[in-house]
């Protein structure tokens, strides 16, 4: 079992920047390809950004591309997604998972709770 919690979210005005955290503990953190996916109210939940065990690769949705940063800090078991140039339409809840490399949300075997991410206009 990985236990994930996220933190960092709020409200943030557009054009504005907020750093969401990860922390995890249970099963050996580097075991996973750690992701960001977010549901907006009414919406199926997406893919942003994903990070190997290693920290060397990353992906992200074409929507984030250039805008959001994922990272992973080993020793610490936290991952992170920094985003930046903010949007009204990044408002949306944001989960941390551990899982296999991938995009899809049947990827992913663990889960976090979320984290609230508003951006008013």
């Amino acid at each position: 079992q990985v236990q994930l919690v996220e933190s960092g979210g709020g409200l943030v005005q557009a054009g504005g920047s907020l750093k969401l955290s990860c922390a995890a503990s249970g099963r050996t953190f580097t075991n996973y390809a750690m992701a960001w996916f977010r549901q907006a109210p009414g919406k199926e939940r997406e893919f942003v950004a994903i990070i190997s065990w290693s920290g060397t690769r990353t992906y992200y949705a074409t929507s984030v591309k250039g805008r959001f940063t994922i990272s992973r800090d080993n020793a610490k078991n936290a991952v992170y997604l920094q985003m930046n140039s903010l949007s009204p339409e990044d408002t949306a809840v944001y989960y941390c998972a551990a899982g296999n490399w991938g995009t899809g949300v049947h990827e992913y075997d663990y889960w976090g709770q979320g984290t609230q991410v508003t951006v008013s206009s």
